[in-house]
């Protein structure tokens, strides 16, 4: 009796844990909020909260919804969303999620989703659908339990047969009691339910949503990744890569006079100007006159100077030459800046699409697991090939339209290579459902997201190997079960017939409800050693590599 309670507390315990996992997420949530109401704030429950509503986030304090910051800026634990351990800082303009904290400071946020539209609520019914999903394993392990009753019941009756036979009745009867007995198919039942369960919950705390079990089953199998250039490899906004004086001044200087004249824009490439100063610790000074031509670029005063930034218009309407690293630049697909002071050239500034730190260690780990790279966009080959030779992509797809991306999936498909897609956007959406896998980014849009079988909830190209081990581990452990369940039955149910006998071997009846307690212990056993996994995606890639 001990032994089988001890069997089912496991069992228990186990299907506990997966659930209260999901009961966790939801503690993530404050117990009310702080709304602006005029010129002071009131506590209000979650459920009083409205879209366009203006709360409080003191520090330490948990975001009560989802979000747009309107004040302030503070270091956001996200990690219970995307399995980063490490700060990240948000400001004015940037958006928060339900359930995230802000270690440092204060906030003020305006509400954009409440209730069941909130990001935290749809990771809850992921997992949550995720569990309660059919897969192929799971149809094989309802079938061979199915097939084990018959198999059981069939034993029960030979064994009373052929004891009756050899003449005793009694031993016929309680023979048979104990196959049906040692038999029964609750550790078969359970072998695949406990893994799928375990994998999801771990899986959302790592920051993978698994939407589909059939695309988790399917990701250790993957031999070519295809990857969405922009947003995805890339941080998906330009960056100052490079300035080139081209008068008396040094580049921060040139940087510094741009970043002055552009300071009142509110263009992404004035923003990226600004932030590469500010990311230098460069002084910039006042200026003032400013004024923005569609097409041309911007002019201002700055220290009693006119400087002005722009592109090749500007050049053809002042007669001003281009500096000498123009063509190398337009050779990589680089956005070309031109900065004048008085009419006169004094440097360039190149700007780009800023390859992600990560993406190096993704690539270089996927293809020491042996998998090919796909790199697929819509930018022009020039910038495709040179984002692709410093990543080490094996095959390049560039000008690709929206609509022809499936295509490029599909031709690989042709191939004879299972296919994983990775993408963020409305126009990767076609080509995540052609993949046999679907992989979309938490930035991505919800027609992507749509489409995809797993969500990554950062946008770190190096979750992917955190599914792939993550579907590896799974598939593992589920193996590993059914090999024991189905092992353990073929052999305890013929000594519990009494083949052996004829040598004084009887495997009593008590005997026999141990083993299939003890047959339950050791699947749901096995299946907790899921929890050992680290999916955060400096693990999973340090893993491949083998760096400490």
């Amino acid at each position: 009796i001990v032994i089988m309670l001890l069997g089912h507390w496991i069992e228990m315990r186990s299907l506990m844990q997966t659930t209260s996992a999901l009961d966790s997420l939801a503690a993530l949530l404050p117990d009310d909020a702080e709304r602006v109401d005029g010129n002071s704030t009131v506590k209000v429950a979650l459920s009083d909260l409205h879209v366009g509503d203006l709360v409080v986030v003191r520090p330490g304090g948990s975001v009560p919804a989802d979000g747009q910051i309107v004040d302030g800026s503070a270091a956001m634990d996200e990690s219970m969303i995307t399995g980063e351990s490490r700060t990240v800082t948000r400001s004015k303009g940037d958006r928060v999620t339900a359930g995230t904290i802000a270690t440092d400071s204060g906030l003020r946020v305006k509400v954009t989703a409440v209730g069941e539209d909130t990001a935290l609520a749809g990771i809850n019914r992921l997992v949550s659908e995720a569990q309660n999903s059919s897969s192929r394993a799971q149809r094989i392990a309802d079938h061979a339990a199915a097939l084990l009753f018959w198999f059981a019941l069939g034993a029960a009756v030979i064994t009373a047969i052929v004891w009756t036979i050899v003449g005793n009745p009694d031993a016929a009867v309680v023979r048979s009691i104990t196959v049906l007995v040692i038999a029964c198919p609750h550790a078969l039942g359970l072998a695949i339910p406990l893994v799928v369960s375990i994998a999801t919950e771990r899986a959302a705390r790592g920051g993978v949503l698994i939407k589909d079990r059939l695309a988790l089953e399917s990701m250790r199998t993957v031999e070519a990744v295809f990857f969405d250039k922009t947003g995805t490899l890339t941080k998906g906004e330009p960056t100052v890569t490079g300035v080139e004086p081209a008068g008396d001044l040094d580049a921060d200087q040139v940087l510094a006079l741009a970043a002055a004249a552009e300071s009142d824009s509110e263009h992404p490439l004035a923003k990226a100007i600004v932030a590469s100063v500010s990311k230098r610790g460069l002084a910039v000074e006042q200026s003032s006159d400013f004024s923005s031509s569609p097409a041309v670029g911007v002019r201002a005063t700055v220290s009693g100077h006119e400087i002005r930034v722009g592109g090749p218009r500007l050049l053809e309407e002042t007669g001003q030459p281009e500096i000498g690293t123009a063509d190398a630049w337009c050779s990589e697909g680089a956005i070309i800046l031109h900065v004048l002071r008085d009419g006169t050239m004094i440097g360039g500034l190149k700007l780009a699409d800023e390859i992600r730190p990560e993406s190096h260690d993704a690539v270089d780990a996927l293809h020491k697991l042996g998998i090919e790279v796909v790199m697929i966009t819509g930018d022009a080959e020039a910038v495709a090939h040179e984002v692709g030779k410093e990543l080490g992509i094996d095959r390049i797809f560039a000008g690709v339209r929206p609509e022809d991306k499936a295509k490029k999936v599909s031709q690989l498909q042709r191939e004879g290579k299972k296919v994983a897609m990775v993408g963020d956007g409305v126009n990767d959406a076609p080509a995540l459902a052609q993949a046999d896998v679907g992989i979309a980014i938490g930035a991505g849009t919800d027609v992507a997201i749509a489409s995809a079988g797993v969500i990554l909830a950062s946008s770190d190209p190096r979750s992917v190997l955190s599914v792939i081990e993550l579907s590896r581990a799974t598939y593992r452990k589920m193996k590993q079960n059914l090999w024991w369940a189905a092992g353990y039955n073929l052999i305890s149910v013929p000594l519990a017939a009494g083949v052996l006998a004829p040598i004084g071997f009887v495997l009593p009846m008590s005997v026999g409800a141990i083993l299939m307690s003890l047959s339950t212990v050791v699947v749901a056993l096995n299946a907790q050693l899921l929890r050992r996994i680290d999916l955060s995606p400096e693990a999973s890639t340090r893993a491949v590599l083998g760096r400490a």
